[in-house]
């Protein structure tokens, strides 16, 4: 299986094979479902560049807050007033910088 692999690169073979395996198939929907993993091949081995460190769910929870946010940021006229809104959002990311001060 795929998600047993714990190398990236042996992790890559296995999907290359199983790929030109499932593309040789005569069955169609096996082929357009390969074609659309070999559309996506590199995000799905990012997972274990990143050494499986990271879940679905923190990923998924991220894009939720980040969506949601930028739902309630909705009417704003720049792009700069949600990153702002996004840095306030998630915290303990770095501040933008003002052009003046408050005192």
């Amino acid at each position: 299986m795929l998600w047993e692999y714990t190398s990236y690169h042996w992790a890559g073979c296995y999907l290359d094979g199983w790929l030109k395996r499932a593309m040789r198939s005569r069955l169609e929907p096996v082929k357009k479902v390969a074609r659309s993993i070999r559309a996506h091949q590199a995000l799905i081995l990012n997972w274990f560049a990143a050494k499986k460190e990271f879940s679905a769910g923190i990923v998924e929870g991220l894009n939720y807050k980040i969506k949601l946010t930028l739902r309630k940021a909705y009417g704003y006229r720049s792009l700069e007033v949600a990153e702002i809104a996004l840095y306030h959002a998630l915290g303990r990311l770095p501040e933008p910088i003002l052009t003046h001060e408050f005192c």
